[in-house]
C-alpha cells in the first residue's frame, strides 16, 4: 500500500465539503440537499462511483465549480468519495441536510481552508484515511482573542 496526499482545488470565495457515501443517488441527493438548504446557492458537486462504469458522477447550479469539483474528484480518485464547492453559503447552512442523506456515511472536510486529503492507494483502489485542513496553531488565544472571536459572532449573527 502506498500513502499519497492529494491536494484540493478550492477556488478563491468557497467552501469545499469532501465525503463518503456508498450509492449513485449520491449525485441527486445532494443536489437536492445543497438547493433546499439555501435557495439560490451556486455549487457543483462531484461523486467517484466504485462499481460498476466507475465513472465520476456530477451535477451543480454552477458550471465553473462544477468543473472544479470534477477535478477535484479525479485528483482524488477513491471510491465513493463526494466533493462538493459552493459560493455564497457556508458548510454550517448545509451540513445538517446533507447529514440527513441516507446514504453519506462520512464527512472528511467542510472547509474554505487549504485542504490536502490523505489517500491509501492498494492493488484494488484508493481509499480516504483522513485529511489536513489548514495550517497548525501557532498560539494559544489571550483576552484580546476572545473578545474578537465574540465580536466576531455577534457581527455575522451566530451570538447575540
Amino acid at each position: 500500500m502506498e500513502l499519497k496526499t492529494v491536494g484540493i482545488e478550492v477556488p478563491e470565495g468557497c467552501n469545499v465539503i469532501v465525503g463518503q457515501s456508498h450509492f449513485i443517488k449520491t449525485v441527486e441527493d445532494l443536489y437536492e440537499a445543497m438547493v433546499t438548504a439555501v435557495p439560490g446557492v451556486k455549487f457543483g458537486v462531484a461523486f467517484c462511483e466504485a462499481s460498476g462504469e466507475c465513472l465520476i458522477r456530477w451535477d451543480g447550479t454552477d458550471d465553473d465549480l462544477t468543473q472544479a469539483a470534477i477535478r477535484n474528484a479525479r485528483a482524488l480518485a477513491a471510491g465513493h468519495t463526494f466533493v462538493v464547492l459552493m459560493r455564497d453559503a457556508y458548510p454550517i447552512n448545509v451540513l445538517p441536510r446533507i447529514r440527513t442523506i441516507h446514504e453519506v456515511v462520512n464527512i472528511f472536510a467542510a472547509t474554505a481552508n487549504p485542504l490536502q486529503v490523505i489517500v491509501a492507494e492498494s492493488e484494488q483502489g484508493r481509499g480516504v484515511l483522513g485529511v489536513i485542513d489548514g495550517q497548525p496553531p501557532k498560539g494559544v488565544e489571550d483576552a484580546g482573542h476572545r473578545q474578537w472571536r465574540t465580536d466576531f459572532l455577534h457581527r455575522i449573527g451566530y451570538k447575540r
